[in-house]
This record gives structure tokens, C-alpha cells and sequence, in this order.
């Protein structure tokens, strides 16, 4: 059985709320990643910022990404899935949801990695990644 675990890319990253987005994407040029979870002071997931994100609703939208933090850009529900979910799991919660990147976090609730469509490409068949594709791309 393949794991959300097997699946993941490894060494994710939290950034926290407070951070502005000009860090955030120093970070991720740093990492070579295009998102990052955002977490609290506690260091629980408050959602996640995109480098789409950070053009879109801050610089394309005549915001300082030096002034707006990663906060500010956090919304909805925060979305995760456990490192030992089966691969119909991983599926269902990012075809539900309609999301591209699934953090993965560990029996202790830490985070462990991320899911992106490119592990998703990577682990499964072709026939199983259009499903996938079909679904998570529906309607957006």
C-alpha cells in the first residue's frame, strides 16, 4: 500500500503568520518549492501561502510585499492529511477540497512534507492522475 508518506516531498517548511510575503518568497527560492503552510506561534497550520499568491493578491494588487504578512493571505480551512494515509485518501482530500498542495504531518502533528500535483504525477498510473486532474480541476 502506498502512503501519503511515500507520496510526499520530503523537508517542508512552515513559515509563520507574522512573516511578511517578501520572506516567504526568499524562502521559497531558497527551498525551491512555490508554497508554504503557514503556522502560529504554536506551530499549528493556519493555512498556506502560494507564490501565486504573493503576485496576485499582494503585488498585482499594488500592495509592499514587504508590509504584508503571511497572515493576511491565510484563508479557509487548513487542509493536511496524516503521513500513513493510503493514496485513495491523499486523493479524496485534494479532489474534495480542489487543492494542489497537501501537507502531510506525522502522528505528533508535525509536518513531515507536502503532496503536490507533481508527486501525485509521479506515484501514480496515467489512467489514476487524469482521474485526479479531471477532479481537482473541475469547475476552477
Amino acid at each position: 500500500m502506498t502512503t501519503a508518506a511515500d507520496m510526499m516531498s520530503q523537508g517542508a517548511q512552515c513559515i509563520p503568520m507574522t512573516e511578511t510575503l517578501d520572506r516567504a518568497a526568499q524562502l521559497m527560492r531558497e527551498l525551491k518549492v512555490g508554497a508554504l503552510p503557514v503556522c502560529d506561534a504554536d506551530e499549528r497550520m493556519q493555512g498556506i501561502v502560494t507564490d501565486r499568491d504573493i503576485v496576485v493578491k499582494c503585488v498585482a494588487a499594488g500592495h509592499d510585499p514587504s508590509r504584508v504578512t503571511c497572515g493576511d493571505l491565510c484563508e479557509g480551512t487548513p487542509r493536511w492529511i496524516s503521513a500513513d494515509a493510503d493514496t485513495e485518501e491523499v486523493l479524496s482530500e485534494m479532489e474534495t477540497h480542489q487543492i494542489r498542495r497537501l501537507p502531510v504531518i506525522d502522528g505528533n502533528k508535525n509536518l513531515v512534507g507536502m503532496i503536490s500535483e507533481a508527486d501525485v504525477a509521479r506515484t501514480l498510473d496515467d489512467d489514476q492522475v487524469a482521474e485526479f486532474v479531471e477532479r481537482v480541476y473541475a469547475g476552477s
